[in-house]
């Protein structure tokens, strides 16, 4: 892939800010750039994000209908009512359902869970989640991460005497469901100081402010952090913000305490002899609490979640990790296929997006092929299976293009959709899909630049390979969490050159091992480059590259190391500032 780079050189204004923060809170100035071109500029700003505190998280009572959500749920439980907490079934649902439940199941035992079928039930509320509500004679449903739209799915519930509350994270419609209370930081009369929580942490904030009224330390509920953790990476929301001081003390708790369930699976995934890191639930964590509902059904997730010893984690563990390697497999064809029909049959045409129908696509699995398709082409997709007597499926941005505004404006053909800019669902009867795709690819057309299509890196700030001191190490550490929003800084030096330890690694060779030096430095640094090795015969000759890279620093026991990871390398200098 051929990126472009491109440097935004600081306003005046961003100059002076930079230099007010270098001075006040004594920081390099490379990394104040940083800071100043992610938005953070006043010194109250960037103490607050390199210094994430509790006490930066919003009083849950400003979001929507929060009081009556409390008050309904001390009733149901003064009553002694049945409840049900109702998710969906993916990472974000099935984490915010264990979350509310194990928090809600200590006070009392009329309590059950509900994580609906993909494929016999869709996405959602549910009828047959309802009628299991009332064949189990529950009174108040409490739904997380779904339920926004739900307008006709709540009033059949509130016919048979069942309540809702719901707490979603998703874009309300131009109706709100009559539940007894609707709470979404995304209502437009919403006060909430931050609107990108996860479902998960949704869910956080409806248990945190039944813990202040109910006299309830915050520390008795801080452990449901990592839940929230797992969830906010999952999802790809932003971490900005509120979800920036969740993740940071999420991970604590993941990395020095996590819960039976979430410890099985950091052992499956191998991840329990280092620090756990978004990308490693982005990646290794997410996709196999995921693959319980793509594969069978989310309700096995939540058993895992809710695992009260380790035994029984490790075989719930074990189980949902056979289902990754059955999604994996099935992936990997759908998304083979998903690529040749893009080569064969987009390839010649000036096409922006990309839209496609197969009606014997595993359901479980478009989401992940989107995404890959989205990565590979840096244009949106949609893509589409047979779901009993619909078509449904999910949807992927690129390049900032809004996909949920753009299948908003295809309702009048949908029979459901939801989600935000980045990632959406959509169902649909199978003879509107040719009007639905002329629609979106036609908004596609008129709103991305054919420029808007090729890869982009976006530049932090160039320095020498001397600057990467262990103090810059420490200090840039202080970004983390990184994420959606607040990537990891992307740093070029130019004129690098290899110090003669450089090699070809991995399964094929493809991955060059790295010592570099350039003129500021003798001592070479480590970096690594993935799929790189056609810059190695170059390199190994000791000619002079462009390198675009993160830093990371790796720890092997007590010891450890700064490494670079290499995003893109030029053979010949083509940086533009």
């Amino acid at each position: 892939m051929t990126y472009k780079w491109n440097y935004l050189t600081l306003t005046t204004d961003q100059k002076n800010k930079l230099n007010e923060l270098t001075k006040e809170i004594k920081i390099d100035p490379i990394l104040a750039e940083v800071l100043v071109k992610r938005g953070i500029t006043s010194v109250d700003e960037a103490d607050k994000f390199l210094n994430p505190s509790l006490e930066h998280l919003h009083d849950p009572f400003l979001m929507p209908d929060m009081e009556k959500a409390i008050k309904r749920i001390e009733k149901a439980l003064g009553n002694k009512e049945r409840i049900l907490v109702y998710g969906d079934y993916d990472v974000d649902g099935t984490t915010a359902v264990s979350l509310v439940f194990k928090f809600l199941r200590k006070i009392t035992n009329n309590i059950d869970y509900y994580i609906p079928d993909r494929k016999d039930e869709g996405y959602g509320i549910s009828v047959q989640g309802i009628d299991y509500a009332l064949n189990t004679d529950v009174k108040l449903i409490i739904s997380l991460d779904c339920g926004i739209k739900a307008v006709e799915k709540v009033a059949y519930a509130k016919e048979k005497g069942i309540d809702f509350i719901i707490c979603d994270h998703h874009m309300p419609g131009e109706v709100l469901p009559d539940a007894v209370a609707v709470v979404d930081a995304k209502r437009e009369d919403s006060i909430y100081p931050y609107s990108e929580l996860s479902g998960c942490g949704v869910g956080f904030k409806l248990v945190h402010a039944f813990s202040i009224r109910n006299g309830f330390e915050f520390s008795e509920i801080e452990h449901l952090l990592d839940l929230v953790a797992v969830s906010i990476a999952a999802d790809i929301v932003p971490i900005t913000g509120e979800n920036r001081v969740l993740m940071h003390y999420g991970l604590k708790q993941l990395n020095s305490n996590p819960s039976h369930g979430l410890r099985g699976i950091i052992d499956i995934c191998g991840l329990n002899k280092r620090d756990i890191s978004v990308n490693d639930i982005a990646f290794k964590i997410g996709p196999r609490i995921n693959a319980s509902g793509r594969m069978m059904n989310g309700k096995e997730a939540v058993e895992l979640m809710l695992a009260n010893d380790m035994p029984q984690a490790r075989k719930k563990a074990l189980a949902i990790d056979k289902y990754n390697e059955d999604r994996r497999e099935l992936d990997k064809k759908i998304t083979d296929e998903a690529f040749e029909y893009v080569d064969t049959v987009l390839r010649n045409n000036d096409y922006k997006s990309i839209v496609i129908y197969n009606e014997d696509w595993h359901k479980g699995i478009i989401g992940i092929v989107a995404s890959r398709l989205t990565e590979k082409y840096y244009r949106p997709a949609v893509i589409l299976t047979k779901s009993g007597d619909t078509i449904s499926g999910s949807a992927r941005s690129a390049n900032n293009f809004d996909v949920y505004k753009a299948i908003e404006s295809c309702s009048d053909i949908l029979e459901n959709f939801g989600g935000h800019t980045y990632a959406a669902g959509l169902t649909l009867k199978e003879e509107n899909f040719p009007e639905f795709k002329r629609r979106f690819e036609h908004i596609s057309f008129k709103e991305i630049e054919s420029k808007m299509m090729q890869p982009q890196i976006i530049i932090d700030a160039y320095i020498q390979l001397d600057k990467i001191t262990p103090k810059f190490v420490q200090d840039l550490a202080l970004f983390s969490p990184f994420g959606p929003e607040n990537a990891d800084p992307l740093f070029v030096t130019q004129n690098v050159y290899d110090s003669g330890g450089s090699k070809l690694v991995g399964r094929g060779f493809h991955h060059i091992k790295l010592e570099l030096v350039d003129k500021s430095i003798e001592t070479p640094i480590q970096a690594i480059a993935f799929s790189s090795d056609s810059h190695f015969k170059r390199i190994k000759e000791k000619q002079p590259v462009d390198i675009c890279y993160t830093i990371e620093e790796n720890k092997h026991g007590a010891k450890s190391y700064t490494q670079l990871m290499i995003k893109d390398i030029k053979d010949k200098p083509s940086v533009q500032d």
